[in-house]
């Protein structure tokens, strides 16, 4: 069996480290290298073209669902799980919108962990068991009702684009999907984060609280 590399992301040493050692042990793995913080590691999965990425959401400099969009825009083939300490529907959200395929709470144990890795390269959408019965009902709720009045910083196109962001689109897909050149595109995205004071993933968040993302 092929081994499978594997990078971790996350900015507390001694969680990163025990994660790295006890993934070692395990036949099959190979962990190529430690991130502490979402910069990194979209640096890191850029340079080593990884098969795994396990990334924690809250980092420094750069956070991981920002992250998991910005790998996910450069690199092909890579499958990533969202390792933390949050359980709220939110994190839930961003991580799947920016296109985690898996979600584990950091106090899964190994077996959990190994068994979730394997199946997340396999092709299966992978939640631990202390968050699946929130993404049943995150997705058997009816999405909220957009309103054009909870963005009212944002013009009509402005607002187009962040659906497309929330949606888990990137800049050259929605650049297709609205007709648009990808440097009109950043200047919007630009524009957006500016007036509402956020990043990609915070953009997310905010977006699918507000009914956003949801149609496509």
């Amino acid at each position: 069996m092929q081994e499978l590399r594997i990078v971790i992301a996350d900015d507390h040493p001694a969680f990163r480290r025990g994660l790295a050692g006890m993934l070692s042990t395990v036949d099959g793995f190979d962990v190529v290298a430690e991130a502490p913080d979402g910069r990194s590691a979209v640096d890191l999965v850029r340079e080593l073209r990884p098969d795994v990425v396990l990334m924690d959401l809250n980092m420094p400099i750069m956070g991981g669902i920002e992250a998991i969009a910005a790998i996910l825009d450069e690199v092909d083939h890579v499958t990533i799980l969202a390792l933390t300490m949050l359980e709220d529907d939110d994190a839930i959200l961003g991580a799947m919108a920016a296109g985690a395929v898996g979600y584990l709470l950091k106090g899964a144990d190994q077996d959990d962990v190994v068994r979730a890795v394997r199946a997340a390269v396999a092709g299966e959408l992978i939640f631990g068991p202390g968050i699946a019965h929130r993404v049943r009902r995150l997705l058997t709720e009816p999405a909220p009702t957009p309103s054009a009045e909870q963005f009212p910083a944002l013009t009509a196109r402005e607002v187009e684009v962040l659906d497309l962001i929330a949606s888990g689109l990137r800049n050259p897909e929605i650049a297709a999907a609205l007709v648009l050149s990808e440097k009109t595109v950043r200047n919007h995205v630009s524009n957006i984060f500016a007036k509402l004071h956020v990043d990609r993933s915070s953009a997310i968040i905010l977006a699918r609280e507000a009914g956003l993302g949801y149609r496509r």
